[in-house]
């Protein structure tokens, strides 16, 4: 008797679908909200602001976090993912797709671009992780420190990336739908990575190197695979920055930028996608608070600077009583996709 080799529908959803169909959620729900926010240009910018961090500290969770490894340069892969992005951008914005809406045209051309950055940081990511990731302790922060300001620097000595003064003329064509993709596909793959056999094996180098390397894990392959992934997603956030800010100019991937992220990641917990995005969001909204106490105070000067000199030390107080009341960070390894489904069984079985 011979058996169907087509895969049996689970939850009454056909297998071949349970991959794409959280894609096909979620796009209508971003072009929906991309129309309701056409109409406020700050909210939407800031929502832009929170998107990008969001990619930036969920991509280098997958390695501070999942993987255990400590690298402080981030912001050198976002750098390379938006000057990429932004120098091809500019040399394909005058070409369009004839036979479609220039606006559909404009973001094909956008993906493109975003996915030469992406692939542009994942092989700088790739030719650093690889003969660094051999090694243990904290010399792979030094390798990616390294890298960061060796981008920082050839970006400011580089005609074509604009120098200094930093590159603008870049299309705006980022929009909130594009980032709420990326949002949500790195998420995405955060989740599938944590939960698949790559994934165990991310955290069994996590939790003890030695004894994974013993049982048989390629310890340098998974770290530099996940670390490629991790930039990869970095380049992407770069990308999706050039293509919404006026100019961009190294001033914005220095090493306080890599560090902002690290907080984020440690805030979070690390180890914890849900974590990651709840810092992320937060401290991406506590300057804008920040701003609105000035202004309640009615201070006078530069309000930008005010609140950029006290950023860093509110930072240090968040991590300094972090470490003290809560060391594993605020969701520690635990996701709320995870907890949600328990704790609504224990209600349910509490009514019942």
């Amino acid at each position: 008797m011979e058996t169907s080799s087509v895969p049996a529908p689970v939850g009454g959803v056909p297998q071949a679908l349970r991959g794409i169909l959280p894609v096909l959620v979620a796009l209508p729900v971003l072009l929906l909200l991309n129309w309701g926010m056409s109409g406020s240009p700050f909210a939407t910018y800031l929502l832009s602001i929170i998107g990008v961090n969001v990619i930036l500290a969920v991509s280098l969770n997958i390695v501070n976090g999942m993987t255990g490894q400590f690298s402080i340069g981030h912001a050198g892969f976002m750098a390379v993912g938006a000057y990429v992005a932004g120098v091809l951008s500019l040399t394909l914005k005058e070409v369009a797709i004839s036979f479609l809406p220039v606006v559909v045209s404009d973001q094909i051309f956008l993906l493109l671009c975003l996915l030469v950055g992406g692939s542009a940081a994942a092989l700088c990511g790739f030719l650093v992780g690889l003969p660094s990731l051999r090694l243990r302790g904290d010399y792979l922060a030094i390798v990616t420190l390294g890298f960061g300001e060796i981008i920082r620097v050839v970006v400011q000595n580089t005609d074509a990336f604009g120098r200094a003064l930093g590159l603008s003329g870049i299309p705006q064509t980022s929009n909130l739908a594009m980032i709420g993709f990326w949002v949500f596909l790195v998420v995405l793959v955060a989740r599938r990575i944590a939960g698949s056999s790559h994934g165990r094996s991310l955290w069994a180098i996590r939790e003890d190197e030695v004894a994974a390397e013993a049982m048989g894990v390629n310890t340098t392959g998974y770290k530099v695979r996940a670390f490629v992934i991790s930039a990869f997603f970095a380049g992407i956030a770069g990308g999706l920055f050039a293509h919404f800010v006026p100019i961009i100019n190294p001033g914005s991937f220095t090493f306080v930028k890599s560090m902002e992220i690290v907080v984020m990641v440690v805030l979070g917990g690390l180890g914890s996608t849900t974590g990651a995005i709840v810092a992320a969001v937060f401290l991406t909204l506590l300057p804008e608070a920040l701003r609105s106490a000035f202004t309640a105070m009615g201070a006078e000067g530069s309000l930008a600077q005010k609140v950029d000199q006290i950023r860093m030390p509110v930072y240090g107080l968040l991590l300094v009583a972090l470490m003290l009341l809560r060391p594993q960070g605020l969701f520690g390894t635990r996701e709320f996709w995870d907890v949600l489904p328990r704790w609504i069984a224990r209600r349910r079985k509490g009514i019942q």
